[in-house]
C-alpha cells in the first residue's frame, strides 16, 4: 500500500482471532504500523483504529473493552502517514454503512483509561469530598484496585494469560491503564 487511491476493502481481510490458543494476544503485529478492525463475538464491527504499534493498541483495548473484542481484521503499512492511516478508517467506516459505536459515543471507552472514578459507591464519593488529599489518594488507589480485579476476573474468565500490569502512578489518579 503506497497510496490513498489503495484502499483495501475491509469486508475482504481474514479475521484473525483476538486471543490465541495459548491465552495471548496475537503478536505477529508487534511494532507493526496499520489501521484494524475489531469485532465482537458476533463479528459485528466494534471499532476501527491506527497505531504505531497495532499490539500494543489491541492489547490496550482488550483491557478496556474485553467483552467487544473477539476477532480483528489489521492492514499493515510499511509507510506510516496518518493521512493514509486515516483514509483507510475513514473508508473502512464508509463500507460499514454506520460508524461502529467505538468510533462516537463510546469513543472514550476504547481510547481513554479506564476511570475507576465512575465505580465509587455514594459512600465513597461522600468520604473523598470530606477528606484530605492523601487519604483521597489511598481511597482512588483503593477504588482502581478493585476495578483492576474485575478487569482481571474478566479477562481470566474470556482465557486470557498474558501479563498485564497496569500503571501504578495513575490509580492514585482512579484511572487504570496498561504499562
Amino acid at each position: 500500500m503506497t497510496s490513498t487511491t489503495n484502499i483495501p476493502v475491509l469486508a475482504d481481510l481474514e479475521y484473525i482471532a483476538y486471543i490465541d490458543d495459548a491465552g495471548q494476544v496475537n503478536d505477529q503485529y508487534q511494532g507493526k504500523v496499520g489501521v484494524y478492525g475489531i469485532f465482537d463475538q458476533a463479528k459485528i464491527l466494534q471499532f476501527i483504529g491506527y497505531s504505531r504499534d497495532i499490539y500494543l493498541s489491541l492489547q490496550q483495548h482488550l483491557v478496556r473493552r474485553p467483552q467487544s473484542c473477539y476477532w480483528f481484521k489489521v492492514q499493515t503499512s510499511d509507510r506510516p502517514n496518518r493521512t493514509v492511516l486515516e483514509a483507510i478508517r475513514d473508508a473502512w467506516i464508509a463500507e460499514n454503512g454506520t460508524t461502529p459505536l467505538g468510533n462516537a459515543e463510546e469513543q472514550n471507552l476504547w481510547n481513554q483509561p479506564i476511570d475507576a472514578k465512575l465505580t465509587m459507591t455514594e459512600e465513597e464519593q461522600i468520604d473523598y469530598r470530606e477528606a484530605d488529599e492523601i487519604t483521597q489518594v489511598k481511597l482512588l488507589k483503593r477504588v482502581a484496585r478493585r476495578v483492576e480485579e474485575q478487569v482481571l476476573a474478566e479477562l481470566q474468565a474470556r482465557g486470557v494469560q498474558m501479563q498485564i500490569r497496569f500503571n501504578p502512578k495513575l490509580k492514585e489518579t482512579g484511572l487504570l491503564d496498561l504499562k
